[in-house]
């Protein structure tokens, strides 16, 4: 995802859209607390969130699954989609971790996926990320879910990757930070960071929930224990 510059000590200024009234007050409250978050709107429905998230133009949107008009992997889709002119971080929080909502959610270009229950944490965490460029899914929602979803791998597939982005597309694949991988392979996660980059332009992919579908496709991330 291209998103232009930013100042320094600019706020992320974050959309959220869910149906009921307690749960956008109280993330609105966990965000707000935050020095480096503002909320800027929240919606009650997913049409009221997609014309507020195209007016607005919100860092990032919170967006619940289950909403009257749109729901949230619609929603996701208009916002964050390949067919989105200027695609938008959106982050799934929603209370169903079913296969098919992960699945559908992390394609139609969602750059997190988190349940509810994981708690304030890690919804600031995951705001934080997907500012960082990274997708953080809830703990509950596993790597071995994700490989579950993923079609057998292609034996024949056309592996466009050096010996070093292949590496590198392993360990996205596994759910590491470029901060981690870097540790693993040392070198810097600015490195990393390049790497990952290239890496998305050869596949064609949005971001790197793209690049581990495209390795759980292939047979690149191997094996799940488990």
């Amino acid at each position: 995802m291209t998103v232009p510059p930013r100042p320094a000590n600019a706020l992320t200024r974050i959309l959220i859209a869910d149906d009921q009234e307690d749960v956008r007050s109280g993330f609105r409250l966990i965000l707000d607390s935050q020095p480096d978050m503002t909320v800027v709107g929240t919606a009650a429905d997913g049409g009221t969130a997609v014309e507020l998230a195209r007016s607005l133009s919100p860092d990032v949107v919170l967006a619940d699954i289950r909403m009257p008009r749109l729901d949230g992997l619609e929603v996701t889709r208009l916002l964050a989609g390949p067919e989105a002119a200027n695609p938008l971080r959106v982050i799934v929080v929603t209370t169903f971790d079913h296969d098919d909502y992960v699945h559908t959610a992390l394609r139609h270009g969602a750059c997190g996926f988190l349940l509810k229950r994981s708690g304030p944490g890690l919804l600031i965490e995951g705001v934080r990320a997907a500012m960082a460029g990274d997708t953080l899914i809830s703990p509950q929602v596993t790597v071995r879910l994700l490989h579950r979803l993923a079609p057998p791998p292609v034996a024949d597939a056309v592996d466009p990757l050096t010996d070093r982005e292949r590496e590198i597309t392993r360990l996205v694949a596994r759910g590491l930070t470029n901060a981690e991988i870097g540790a693993e392979l040392f070198i810097s996660a600015g490195t990393v960071k390049t790497h990952i980059a290239n890496v998305q332009a050869k596949l064609a992919v949005r971001n790197r929930v793209g690049i581990a579908a495209w390795a759980w496709e292939t047979g690149l991330a191997g094996p799940v224990s488990g």
